[in-house]
């Protein structure tokens, strides 16, 4: 449906020049926003994507004007609008007031499942009592709609408004917010119009960013390789050649050889790898490694237990108690690791010693609720 700005009642169109029309002349942005909308920007991670949106914030009460109930479908038209400037016949709203809405992302996502490149968009949006539909046109730095072209539209996507409770300030936000997927929300007066935003191939794109910064600055360190190559066993992807970045991180050139958590990162990329031998020696280097901690030991058992490796991460844990008797660190994890094999009797013996040598309160805290579990015979401890 399209509407012409000059069909509108006088306090209509006074209505709409919040929205559609600027203040002359164009304000720099070191000058208060035009008509009192704020400016505003939103940005989330999804992935390894960074999402932003920007814009201007219109307002529902506008100098003692309450327009409660006459947002949608009045001052925001529904359908097209025919604008009294520069012949701009059948324009969508800004999805904001004053300049463009800009929606960028700084790489490839799908928004409600439909491919939407790398770049940064203008966003414009058709609304409707019914069904949305959101434009992401090439222009991002215009004024409003006046100079909307579709020729310049990459991506087209249809949403449904809902229900919600009252803003008082036109908002962007990130609703749901996942690993790999998120949801962004308008929000205005008692409306919300979700759009759903997700990253394919999420963790191959992690690796692809962790290789392309292991190649920079990042690649001096040997904890950054350990990180990468930990990602990557974690998620059980890329395991060639996280195996060679294990062994980058554990190699002398950048101190790793001595530490115990690059050695045991590279045991268990060994292993992934199926080079069991080779990662046995790599283990019991790493944890009988000289100038070791207890708590570098215990470490690395908690990691072994976080895979479901309890079996091993006991015999981690029994080592670190014959290196380093009677310590704070050594009970918890024994504790931990008798746990995980369900010897529950063992377990407790364990956390009532470590209670005994608990450096602090949240410590403590942690501890009590354990022991209360394993006295019940429950062996899944935090």
């Amino acid at each position: 449906m399209k509407q012409t700005i000059r069909a509108f009642a006088p306090a209509a169109v006074a209505a709409l020049v919040t929205l559609f029309s600027p203040s002359a002349p164009a304000q720099p942005s070191y000058l208060p926003a035009s008509g009192a909308n704020q400016r505003a920007s939103v940005s989330q991670q999804v992935g390894p994507v960074t999402v932003t949106i920007s814009y201007s914030s219109p307002r529902v009460v506008l100098k003692g004007d309450d327009r409660h109930g006459k947002i949608w479908g009045k001052l925001v038209p529904y359908g097209l609008t025919e604008l009294d400037f520069n012949d701009c016949k059948s324009c969508p709203w800004r999805a904001g007031a004053n300049e463009n809405t800009v929606f960028t992302v700084s790489d490839e996502v799908k928004v409600q499942g439909k491919s939407l490149p790398a770049g940064t968009y203008g966003l414009f949006a058709i609304t409707g009592p019914e069904e949305w539909t959101f434009i992401f046109s090439k222009n991002a730095t215009s004024w409003g709609s006046y100079w909307y072209d579709p020729k310049e539209e990459v991506l087209r996507v249809t949403a449904k408004p809902a229900k919600d409770e009252y803003h008082e300030w036109l908002t962007y936000d990130f609703v749901v917010r996942e690993p790999a997927k998120a949801t962004v929300a308008l929000k205005w007066e008692d409306l919300e119009v979700p759009l759903a935003i997700t990253v394919d191939d999420a963790p191959a794109r992690w690796v692809a960013k962790m290789r392309d910064e292991l190649r920079g600055y990042a690649g001096f360190y040997w904890e950054n390789w350990q990180r990468a190559t930990d990602y990557c066993l974690q998620n059980k992807i890329n395991l060639p050649e996280a195996l060679e970045w294990a062994q980058r991180g554990a190699g002398p050139n950048f101190g790793g050889d001595s530490q115990v958590q690059a050695l045991a990162t590279l045991a268990r990329a060994q292993a992934a790898n199926g080079k069991e031998a080779e990662s046995a020696k790599t283990w019991d280097k790493a944890i009988n490694l000289p100038g070791a901690t207890a708590v570098q030991i215990h470490q690395v058992g908690r990691g072994l237990v976080a895979e479901g490796k309890v079996q091993q991460a006991l015999s981690v844990f029994q080592t670190n108690a014959k290196r380093f008797p009677n310590q704070w660190p050594v009970h918890v994890g024994l504790m931990r690791g008798y746990a995980g094999v369900g010897d529950a009797k063992r377990a407790l013996e364990e956390g009532r010693l470590a209670l005994k040598q608990a450096p602090d309160e949240p410590n403590k805290k942690v501890l009590l609720e354990a022991i209360a579990r394993l006295e019940k015979g429950d062996t899944k401890i935090n």
